[in-house]
């Protein structure tokens, strides 16, 4: 096992103003590697406040097979409930709406903290709910899977329609699975700018002004 210690472990990093439409971005099962950084900082000059918080606990893997030990300690409840305190918060400094962007697990995350009813948005990369996960998800979703080694995407999409999410979704038979984590080299340049675009002009449309 080559756990990476990471930088500025056990914090959130930050980018852009309070108060500003938050993005909150949650990192893949690889953990938060720079390639967060690559999301984070463009966002911010876009007009968003955003987040990447540390759902590891300082620790990152550049393999699957460690990854999926850092997969297994994760306490998803104690994570959501990272997430939820930074959404309270962003609503306390003054953020007017509020979305979150996931990828992989960080995915799987998002779209469950979506079903609270205090999101205005969610983007998730390569994630799914499942049946034993029910659950209306009010606010409009943006999907994004991967060519292979992805989930099956089917089932939850036809349940997102019947319950008249508005929803837009992607499939890049080009790419890999993490499309964030940018020091995995499993991913093209050209998928993962084409994703970021489409995650963007999402974003804008529904968190800003």
């Amino acid at each position: 096992m080559a756990l990476v210690s990471i930088a500025f472990r056990g914090t959130t990093l930050e980018y852009g103003t309070p108060g500003q439409p938050l993005v909150i971005l949650l990192h893949d099962w690889y953990g938060r590697l720079s390639g967060m950084e690559d999301y984070g900082i463009p966002l911010a000059q876009r007009g968003f406040h955003v987040l990447v918080p540390d759902l590891f606990n300082g620790w990152a893997a550049t393999s699957a097979a460690d990854a999926a030990i850092l997969l297994g300690r994760l306490t998803p409840s104690a994570a959501l409930g990272t997430i939820s305190e930074l959404v309270h918060s962003g609503r306390t400094y003054g953020a007017p709406r509020v979305g979150l962007v996931g990828f992989s697990v960080g995915g799987w995350l998002a779209l469950l903290m979506a079903q609270s009813g205090n999101l205005d948005a969610v983007v998730a990369y390569d994630a799914v709910l499942n049946n034993r996960e029910p659950g209306v998800l009010p606010c409009p979703v943006q999907l994004h899977f991967a060519g292979v080694n992805g989930p099956d995407p089917e089932s939850f999409v036809a349940r997102l329609l019947a319950d008249g999410t508005t929803l837009e979704r992607f499939d890049d038979f080009t790419a890999a699975r993490s499309f964030a984590s940018t020091s995995i080299p499993t991913l093209t340049t050209q998928s993962d700018a084409l994703a970021f675009a489409r995650t963007t002009q999402f974003l804008e449309r529904y968190l800003l002004d």
